[in-house]
């Protein structure tokens, strides 16, 4: 493929038509036009529907559009960055991060970031669901214990684990008493939580009287007496060593594990191996407390 010609399809697909992408390149519109026609003579596709004063991309062109753009950003990067003589990080860096970890984290690691490295365009989303890394253009994304992927690669930045807490207002409850919960989300229809403690493993049997959707929100709710919960103890352990909160013992299960991931097929870029090298001065150990030092 002739990537000059595709480099041109691109500029003219970001900038919705011919003038505009001839104006902002500086490049004849006439040559502009004639590549583009040139590629889709080599690819025999139709990347433009062409009106009297629109040029509107084709669903061909799109998906095209979408998948070499930011190839092409990135091999510009790279032959810029070798141009100059060196690896300093620069350009656009997108990461997707759970919601979690960027309330409580994030944005001091964002700032930190920037200010290291102003020649990175740092963009972070907030989002819990899985993210296609390639279709959605992310270089990085952040997740807890990810499912198995064979096109990703990456590592473990911290581990956690989940402990049963309560106001010291709430009594434990004995028997088959249910002790009133917070729930996060209307998904969790649990009816009791199995938990180890330096007594010994029991089951606490549970009602919930209160939904929400966020883990800051449930520790807020649980702090004001409303009902124990579930939590991570890096969320929770200020208020656990404050007596704000108590601990009635750690969720009998597996632990919870927050990964960086990364594409496979790709060579890291300096600017993603430097917000790796980042988060690893951030929590060298991966340890909850590390996280918990973020927590005002």
């Amino acid at each position: 493929m002739d990537l000059l010609a595709l480099s041109d399809f691109n500029l003219v697909a970001r900038h919705g038509g011919l003038g505009r992408a001839a104006r902002a390149s500086g490049r004849p519109k006439a040559t502009l036009s004639r590549r583009v026609s040139e590629l889709e003579s080599g690819l025999d596709l139709r990347l433009f529907e062409r009106g009297t004063h629109t040029l509107k991309l084709t669903q061909e062109g799109r998906a095209l559009y979408e998948r070499t753009g930011a190839l092409l950003a990135e091999l510009d990067e790279t032959v810029a960055t070798i141009a100059s003589g060196g690896d300093k990080p620069r350009g656009r860096l997108r990461v997707s991060a759970p919601l979690l970890f960027s309330q409580t984290a994030m944005g001091k690691l964002a700032a930190a970031f920037a200010l290291k490295f102003p020649e990175v365009r740092l963009e972070v989303t907030t989002e819990d669901r899985t993210v296609d890394m390639i279709e959605e253009g992310y270089d990085l994304v952040i997740r807890v214990n990810p499912d198995p992927d064979e096109t990703l690669v990456g590592r473990i930045l911290m581990r956690d684990r989940l402990v049963v807490v309560a106001s010291p207002s709430l009594d434990r409850p004995t028997g088959d008493r249910a002790v009133p919960a917070v729930a996060r989300g209307t998904s969790d229809v649990t009816s009791s939580w199995d938990v180890a403690a330096s007594s010994g493993n029991a089951r606490i049997m549970i009602e919930p009287v209160l939904r929400l959707s966020s883990l800051i929100m449930v520790r807020d709710a649980v702090r004001a007496g409303v009902g124990a919960a579930r939590l991570p103890v890096s969320l929770v352990g200020h208020d656990l060593a404050a007596g704000r909160l108590v601990h009635w013992g750690d969720i009998d299960g597996p632990e919870i594990a927050l990964w960086t991931l990364y594409p496979s097929r790709r060579l890291l870029s300096a600017r993603v191996s430097a917000f790796l090298d980042f988060l690893k001065e951030a929590f060298p150990s991966g340890t909850p407390e590390e996280l918990a030092s973020f927590i005002d």
